[in-house]
């Protein structure tokens, strides 16, 4: 996987970037808007195309006209994925015709080691010729016209790039499958502005995303692959996510969906808290949210280097105030910014990944759930006393164990907490919520006539 190329879409803001990647990807992973500097930080994704397996990496936009604010970070993001790129696409936009900005843009690009090719976007319905001649200008080589918006030329253009950066033959061996089953893949969501991006870059050890001293820098979720001690993760920075009344923005909307999405097709939540402002009713949303959805979890409780003692046990007390239907979570008092507190939390995560994924055999759940109902039997509800009967395993991320019965419609929540408490003692489990299903036995006595008009 490592050694598959990497193709960079590089350009002004607003240029068409996103859209070609949507388009060659055959997905809508980018956000894509009318309105300028949508795309902040790089988006890879893997495209295979004729047998050829390659990087396409999405970034922000060069705008070399500023030297400071998100924008200029932005910049700075772009130039790194440039430097790390086998082929650079240089998208310019003929409707605007050629720019100061593409000039300078152009004698950035000569200096890299990659290939760089002219891409004339949003022409559709012009000819090639009319659409292409300012920009020989550039001193980049024969420009290619297409549309990415309508798909004009785009099926051409992949198979250039897929030519032009190795064969079939070439990369037998080399590709892997990812299996998101294999190994973690963690959404690290919370509010804007509580340190999710820092957080990202000094797991990471880079400044791999942008994190600035702004509410809502980050707007699309961008996934990044690493490894660390021979283990493969996979962490995902999302939007921060405000209360629905403060969503204002269409953009800000859609990056919110992205990053619920993002826990939906996570395996563990890294839930990050500002600790200087305590538990917020938005972050018992989020939480809420990533329980519903059965994730593992570990919660970060972030500049803790800025807390005082009280505001420290001002946090304690509001999470488990607030949270406490998380204490099956590993909790991880940390600084995103200095990087004091982070060791550790992969192996937190590793467990709730395991524990996610336990295999837990049914002889062993139905022993576990005797000595459950030996140290506290179910209470009794009218004439009869709910019996649990055996249990098994009835499915994974989260574990469910499904227990077997009579009059168990009868067992109250409270019971039904003690028991996936204990199960989850038993078997170890950390990070991961578990549940229990109750299925109630049939009466053996029932007459056939009997069950019939039950049924009906």
């Amino acid at each position: 996987m490592l050694n598959k190329k990497t193709v960079v879409l590089a350009g002004r803001p607003n240029v068409g970037k996103s859209t070609l990647f949507n388009r060659i990807t055959k997905s809508r992973s980018a956000i894509v808007g009318n309105e300028s500097g949508l795309t902040r930080d790089r988006h890879y994704s893997t495209v295979t195309e004729s047998g050829v397996e390659f990087f396409l990496v999405d970034t922000g936009g060069l705008d070399t006209m500023v030297d400071s604010g998100v924008q200029a970070e932005m910049t700075r993001q772009s130039r790194q994925a440039i430097d790390e790129a086998d082929l650079v696409l240089f998208l310019v936009d003929v409707r605007e015709g050629l720019t100061f900005q593409d000039h300078a843009i152009s004698k950035i690009l000569r200096k890299v080691n990659a290939q760089v090719w002219v891409i004339v976007n949003k022409a559709e319905g012009m000819s090639r010729d009319a659409a292409c001649v300012d920009f020989y200008e550039l001193g980049l080589g024969d420009p290619l016209v297409i549309s990415s918006a309508h798909g004009d030329g785009v099926g051409e253009l992949v198979s250039l790039v897929t030519s032009a950066i190795g064969n079939r033959e070439d990369q037998e061996g080399e590709i892997i499958q990812r299996d998101d089953s294999l190994y973690p893949k963690m959404a690290v969501v919370g509010r804007p502005n509580v340190g999710k991006s820092t957080l990202v870059n000094s797991i990471l050890g880079e400044e791999r995303v942008i994190a600035y001293d702004q509410p809502g820098t980050t707007r699309d979720s961008i996934e990044i692959e690493f490894e660390r001690e021979n283990s493969r993760y996979l962490i995902v920075d999302t939007a921060g996510v405000r209360r629905r009344g403060k969503i204002d923005e269409k953009i800000e909307k859609f990056s919110v969906i992205k990053a619920l999405q993002s826990v939906d097709q996570s395996n563990v939540v890294l839930l990050v808290l500002d600790s200087t402002e305590g538990v917020t009713d938005q972050d018992v949303s989020l939480a809420a949210y990533a329980i519903e959805s059965g994730r593992a979890m570990v919660v970060v409780f972030n500049k803790w280097d800025l807390c005082s003692a009280d505001a420290k046990s001002f946090m304690e007390r509001s999470f488990s105030r607030k949270l406490g239907f998380l204490d099956f979570a590993r909790v991880h008092r940390l600084s995103a910014k200095s990087g004091s507190g982070i060791k550790g939390l992969l192996k937190s995560v590793d467990q709730a990944f395991r524990s996610a994924r336990a295999n837990l055999p049914t002889p062993k759940l139905s022993r576990v759930l005797k000595l459950a109902t030996e140290r506290q039997t179910p209470p009794r509800k009218g004439y009869s006393r709910p019996k649990l009967r055996y249990a098994h395993q009835g499915g994974m991320n989260p574990p469910l164990v499904v227990i077997h019965g009579n009059s168990l419609n009868q067992i109250p929540d409270s019971y039904r907490r003690y028991l996936e408490g204990f199960f989850a003692e038993a078997f170890k489990l950390r990070g991961t919520p578990l549940k229990i299903s109750f299925k109630q036995s049939e009466n053996p006595f029932l007459s056939r006539d009997a069950k019939r008009r039950k049924k009906r």
